[in-house]
């Protein structure tokens, strides 16, 4: 039997929306230049992982071709 845990006082729907204006008052929006800065990292990031796992795919997929007519 699962136990039922409360945390405060969102027992109905109203007061569930204002825990959640509650916490997204605390939260850090980022503005314009961070957003920018953060998205060109993600971006980077990506397109940096990506090439490293297509040359590790095309490397064995080689490396794997050989063995085989070997």
């Amino acid at each position: 039997m699962a136990a039922q845990v409360k945390t405060g006082n969102s027992e109905s729907g109203a007061g569930f929306i204002k825990e959640v204006r509650a916490e997204l008052s605390r939260v850090h929006w980022p503005n314009k230049r961070e957003l920018t800065r953060y998205t060109t990292v993600v971006l980077m990031v990506s397109t940096f992982i990506s090439l490293v796992v297509w040359l590790l795919d095309s490397g064995l997929g080689f490396l794997l071709k050989f063995i085989v007519k070997q």
